[in-house]
């Protein structure tokens, strides 16, 4: 059993968060699920950045924080889309974190990574936020900072495709996601 920070995405805490944390839940890991935001969530992605622009990156790490000040050392941090970005940014304070968790996105800062880490990256193919490139380099960084990472791309989908609620959803790739994450959580 693990103890997960699941951090939501530019649109806010949205039932597909809590769907997954129920899911995560239901294999007997304990989750928290902050809103980031404490505002109900968007309905579509551009609000949900003006909502990002409106609260700042700032206030939306305070709250991060402050939901994993609470969490064990080695709580596993995890994310979707904008959420992984923010997993990734508190790793630099929680170097005993268990594992990183990206969901749509990637996260973490190689300066911040230590050696073993276990970091597991799912993302669309292409993904509009994230060029190959970018991605690339972002991988040889993590691997050379010493992160045992592993990358599944999910070809021919949207950004946010387990999420049910965006018209990025892709019902078998959200599948084999879920999959691939209780397998790696099952682990920790």
């Amino acid at each position: 059993m693990a103890h997960i920070l699941l951090l939501h995405s530019v649109y806010g805490l949205r039932p597909a968060v809590l769907a997954a944390a129920d899911r995560l839940r239901a294999a007997g890991h304990r989750v928290a699920t902050p809103d980031l935001y404490e505002v109900p969530a968007a309905e579509t992605v551009e609000a949900g950045f003006a909502l990002f622009e409106k609260i700042g990156l700032d206030a939306v790490l305070d709250r991060a924080r402050a939901a994993a000040a609470g969490l064990p050392a080695d709580t596993v941090l995890a994310g979707f889309s904008m959420g992984a970005g923010v997993a990734g940014a508190l790793l630099a304070e929680r170097p005993e974190a268990a594992a990183l968790l990206l969901l749509h996105g990637t996260g973490g800062d190689p300066g911040s990574v230590r050696p073993g880490l276990p970091v597991r990256l799912h993302l669309a193919d292409p993904d509009e936020y994230e060029t190959p490139d970018e991605v690339d380099e972002w991988r040889r960084a993590m691997t050379a900072a010493g992160a045992e990472l592993t990358v599944h791309r999910y070809p021919g989908v949207g950004h946010l495709f387990t999420d049910p609620g965006t018209p990025d959803h892709d019902a078998p790739a959200a599948a084999l996601t879920w999959d691939r994450v209780l397998a790696f959580l099952a682990d920790r």
